[in-house]
């Protein structure tokens, strides 16, 4: 690791009460002590607050009124002493105090370098580095709840004493082997390494059945919304996302182009699409629309497929019911306020007991019932519990499916009576999974990669 001092912008880009510049690095004093007018900084208490001003030293100019924080590592979020400039917000205000630093002898800090720091420092591991970015982009309470429990290191403290454990198993093992001074040694180390890779593996299934549910609360759920035109498309979109985001008219074909808005159900984050209706149409603006209908059904987690209690059903209904038979997928039957005239006994022989909601969107009704279903689907009923680890990063349920393999090619060397030695090596693998995930075994490169894709400043 480089041992110079970092700096950047710590705040959003735009105007605002304040803006942060951010310094870390053991010439962060001295650098802030040249550029700052006002009390010695290298004098002052760590972990306080100064009132002064930010001057050119070269013209004495004054730059901005701050206000500036000083943090003596080990004590910070780095373990290096950090300066944080708190000055007015607002672009220019906060570049050219950046530019000050910049030219007194600070480095502009790459992407994710003050959390890349902090991790080499010792700080934190791997997993609650990446807790931070999962916490900066929580979109619910919950998502935010799962970062934070990585963060404070729930995880990272499972997954050591799982490591723990398979280590101290394999070492008393390979004493066991090179010491044989009686004859049921195989015995005990063959009931010894049983009982420990049947304890962990124990554990990583518990971790990754609750996996897809943290996943979920990370990443959110990619929903499309589709049916033919005129169907209550945008209308339910609009109802969910609390505001006017989609154009509702009686005319058909309205919606040309697919509409994006991110919504909270329950909790649960979704990523709504409303898609252009879907049917047959001699108008080119509409026909890339419908293509691009058709196109997100591929992509999507979810689809809700949306048909008329008013109308009988069309081959194009059928056609979409058709084309998301192998998907995951509700149907909404809307405008159940009207006269009835969809056969829903035909509707149930072909969804094949798939989730059919009734609703009529202009009394609001059935809207609880959407909910309800998308946390039975995805949370089996359940959204949390507090005391649960959850596992939401792709990467941490990658390592921990790779470690349960491993773990079962052990069990199974075990059961068909394989020495010791030979199933050590899926053990020790396991154990090395399991250490990519808090940092201790990976890779420089891939430690590089995962920071690279942090926002600047953090």
């Amino acid at each position: 690791m480089k041992n110079d001092t970092i700096t950047a912008i710590s705040t959003a880009v735009g105007e605002g009460a304040i803006g942060i510049v951010r310094l870390s690095g053991p010439e962060a004093l001295d650098i802030s002590e040249k550029i700052f007018k006002g009390k010695n900084l290298k004098e002052v208490p760590s972990h306080t607050i100064h009132y002064g001003h930010i001057i050119d030293p070269l013209t004495d100019e004054k730059i901005d009124e701050v206000m500036v924080s000083v943090l003596i590592g080990p004590k910070t979020f780095t373990k290096e002493n950090i300066v944080e400039i708190n000055c007015h917000g607002g672009v220019v205000a906060v570049n050219r105090v950046l530019n000050i630093v910049l030219k007194n002898g600070a480095r502009l800090a790459e992407p994710g370098e003050f959390t890349k720091r902090a991790f080499l420092n010792g700080r934190i591991d791997l997993s609650q580095a990446e807790a931070v970015m999962d916490l900066i982009q929580a979109q619910t309470d919950k998502a935010m709840s799962v970062a934070m429990s990585q963060l404070e290191g729930r995880l990272s403290e499972l997954i050591r004493s799982l490591r723990q454990l398979l280590i101290e198993t394999i070492a008393q093992v390979e004493v066991n082997i090179d010491y044989p001074e009686y004859d049921d040694v195989e015995e005990m180390s063959h009931n010894m390494m049983e009982e420990k890779t049947k304890e962990v593996h124990k554990e990583i299934e518990k971790l990754l059945t609750v996996a897809n549910q943290g996943k979920i609360l990370r990443e959110g759920i990619q929903t499309a919304i589709v049916g033919r035109p005129n169907v209550g498309k945008s209308s339910l979109m609009n109802i969910l996302v609390q505001e006017e985001k989609a154009i509702v008219t009686n005319i058909p074909g309205t919606t040309r182009d697919m509409i994006e808005e991110h919504v909270n159900i329950r909790g649960i984050p979704l990523k709504l699409i409303d898609t252009a209706g879907i049917r047959e149409t001699e108008d080119q603006v509409e026909k890339i629309g419908v293509g691009r209908s058709r196109a997100v059904l591929q992509t999507a987690d979810l689809i809700l497929v949306m048909l008329n209690n008013n109308e009988e059903l069309t081959k194009e209904d059928k056609a979409i019911l058709k084309s998301v038979e192998e998907l995951d997928y509700f149907v909404l039957i809307n405008k159940v306020d009207l006269e009835k005239n969809l056969d829903l006994n035909e509707v149930e022989s072909i969804v094949s007991g798939n989730k059919i909601i009734e609703m009529s969107l202009t009394e609001d009704r059935g809207i609880n019932d959407l909910e309800q279903a998308l946390v039975d689907r995805f949370f089996k009923g359940e959204l949390s519990q507090k005391d649960m680890t959850y596992v939401s990063n792709a990467r941490h349920i990658d390592l921990l499916e790779q470690s349960k393999t491993a773990l079962e090619d052990a069990m199974n060397g075990i059961e068909l009576g394989i020495p010791m030695d030979i199933v050590q090596i899926d053990v020790t693998r396991t154990w090395e999974y399991l250490g990519e995930i808090i940092g201790d075994t990976a890779s420089e490169g891939l430690i590089d990669q995962l920071f690279s894709q942090f926002c600047l400043g953090k």
